[in-house]
């Protein structure tokens, strides 16, 4: 499977009044993970909309084993499982480096819109090259 790999260190800000990471920051590290992932594969998402493309969350879900807390080093493994032209999917895992256990998973499903109308948008039609360049990230063993 191919996935990209994101870390950084758990922020105080980030936690609660028990030093524990707030759920919601979760799904902000999937989102850090997620752009991190295609700048890795050389899709820089400001060069998408350069194209007049957005991709919007549409549906998003995680799942929590054990807390973060302050000064934690983690790292979120990322992987595109889905993609069509028109939306795509990914599924992340997230690990306490400090300690190697899983933190959380997760998911999330993105459409490609256009920005100037906010339609959805085939970008196999739309602009061809991006869209090959997607492709090329998915996992072609899973599906």
């Amino acid at each position: 499977m191919k996935s990209y790999k994101y870390s950084r260190k758990v922020n105080y800000y980030e936690t609660d009044k028990m030093a524990i990471v707030h759920h919601t920051n979760y799904i902000r590290y999937f989102e850090e993970a997620r752009l991190d992932s295609m700048e890795q594969a050389g899709l820089d998402y400001a060069e998408v909309e350069s194209h007049g493309i957005i991709i919007p969350v549409v549906d998003v879900y995680a799942k929590y084993y054990k807390s973060l807390e302050y000064g934690d080093e983690f790292e979120v493994e990322t992987s595109m499982v889905k993609f069509t032209g028109v939306k795509l999917e990914y599924e992340y895992k997230i690990y306490n480096k400090n300690t190697g256990e899983l933190s959380a998973t997760g998911h999330s499903c993105h459409c490609f819109l256009a920005n100037a109308n906010g339609f959805p948008v085939n970008i196999k039609k739309h602009v061809p090259e991006l869209y090959e360049r997607f492709k090329a990230i998915l996992d072609t063993d899973k599906k």
